[in-house]
């Protein structure tokens, strides 16, 4: 990868390429994605792949038809990705927004539902190297297993807590249970095994990526319910998207441990996962 991916043929300007349904978008064809009702998915590309094609592909089609009755199969999610990306874009970062073109949300009985696919180009983005500080909010995402537009309460409380000094908020239910962070999974070490917290969160790229290839190394996996009193107990913490992993310093006034093996062994484990070809 580290050859293939600092070239690139097509510079990506700070100006974002749309195309919806593999044709440049208007001002009115765009109209109906802001309306509020329907999902995305969000990658990275470098070298014209991606790591965990196959989650990405299934989310979109999961979640297509939880929201419109319907699937979305693969191939037409690759034809779009493709088709923005085929004038030499080699490393990018990539939305895939999926609606529907007239705002519906369930189509008439016996009509297939119809279904846009919006694709959004930018310049490619990392994981900020860590390690990071978090800030615990009062807040759960509704629906938190769909990645679904309206982020309005995730956004404003990332401004909040950079402003206090924070990188990203962590997200708390009831009784100090967490969750995830506002655009990020988290997990905990603790001894030789990673602690995934059970609660209502959106199941991530980067998480699903890195699961996979704990499994395959034999490092144990657990899900259970933590609470934010239990953060003191662990030996680390880490937080993943499809940007990558970064470890995690400090949430709230609690300073997290570095030193666990564990966390440059998984650290190293995601940076070794392989990437798909589009």
């Amino acid at each position: 990868m580290s050859e293939s991916s600092t070239q690139t043929t097509t510079r990506i300007t700070d100006t974002p390429r749309l195309e919806l349904n593999g044709q440049a978008v208007t001002g009115m064809e765009l109209y109906p994605a802001l309306g509020g009702y329907g999902h995305f998915t969000a990658m990275q590309v470098r070298g014209g792949r991606v790591r965990g094609l196959d989650f990405h592909l299934a989310r979109l089609d999961a979640a297509t038809k939880e929201l419109f009755g319907a699937g979305l199969s693969g191939e037409r999610v690759l034809e779009h990705l493709r088709h923005a990306l085929a004038d030499g874009i080699q490393d990018a970062s990539v939305r895939i927004n999926v609606f529907s073109p007239d705002g519906s949300v369930e189509p008439a009985p016996g009509v297939d539902p119809d279904i846009s696919v919006l694709v959004t180009v930018r310049p490619p983005h990392e994981m900020p190297a860590g390690p990071l500080s978090l800030s615990s909010v009062p807040y759960q995402r509704p629906f938190a297993h769909i990645k679904h537009v309206g982020g309005f309460a995730q956004g404003h409380y990332i401004k909040l807590v950079e402003r206090r000094g924070f990188d990203e908020p962590l997200l708390v239910g009831e009784g100090g249970l967490v969750a995830e962070g506002a655009i990020t999974n988290i997990g905990f070490i603790e001894d030789d095994a990673v602690i995934w917290p059970q609660a209502p969160m959106l199941l991530g790229i980067g998480m699903q990526v890195l699961q996979r290839e704990l499994a395959a190394a034999g490092v144990p996996q657990r899900h259970r319910r933590v609470r934010l009193d239990d953060l003191a107990s662990f030996d680390g913490a880490f937080v993943t998207n499809s940007r990558g992993v970064a470890t995690v310093r400090r949430v709230d006034e609690l300073d997290i441990p570095l030193q666990a093996p564990l966390l440059s062994r998984l650290l190293d484990l995601y940076a070794h996962a392989p990437w798909d070809a589009i």
